[in-house]
């Protein structure tokens, strides 16, 4: 792994707030890691707005050289960082007695299957038209059905009640 790859990997860890998940492993609460990472103002639930703000900074992370769409190689260090985190929230699960957490939902317990997490899946999830480019405003605008598909009750915020087995 070059350098570069090395630094993007670590990056977004980093940026989403997951640097040491020991103690995730001792409490393990579906959804609470990812209120850690995307609720802006501390109230216990993400909302719309929050999610695209988080967004766009994932964005910012992974798009190296700040031309607002995310190459090839800038979209494969986002899938690299985003395949390291759930081995990292796999052995979590592990740790805290959840056993591996394999299944239909990849261990994460969301229901949401392989590549349809927070980052946002493959390459063709997010070019929302289909022209081989990811731009910011696409990244970004793809928000909506990504907070749609988390929003198990529809009251239009995310809490760790919207997480679990579906």
């Amino acid at each position: 792994m070059t350098t570069r790859a090395l630094s993007l990997t670590l990056a977004l860890p980093l940026a989403l707030g997951l640097a040491g998940t020991g103690a995730l492993a001792q409490t393990f609460v579906p959804g609470q890691q990812f209120l850690t990472m995307w609720d802006r103002n501390g109230d216990g639930a993400v909302t719309l707005p929050e999610a695209r703000e988080r967004r766009d900074e994932i964005f910012t992370t992974f798009d190296a050289n700040a031309d607002g769409i995310l190459s090839p190689d800038e979209l494969a260090a986002l899938d690299d960082a985003r395949t390291d985190m759930r081995a990292q929230m796999q052995e979590a699960r592990s740790e805290a007695g959840m056993g591996k957490g394999m299944g239909k939902d990849m261990g994460m317990g969301m229901g949401h299957g392989k590549g349809a997490g927070v980052g946002g899946g493959g390459a063709a999830l997010r070019d929302a038209n289909g022209d081989g480019q990811v731009t910011r405003e696409e990244f970004v605008g793809l928000t909506t059905a990504f907070f749609a598909r988390m929003d198990r009750n529809g009251d239009g915020s995310l809490t760790t009640g919207d997480f679990g087995r579906r």
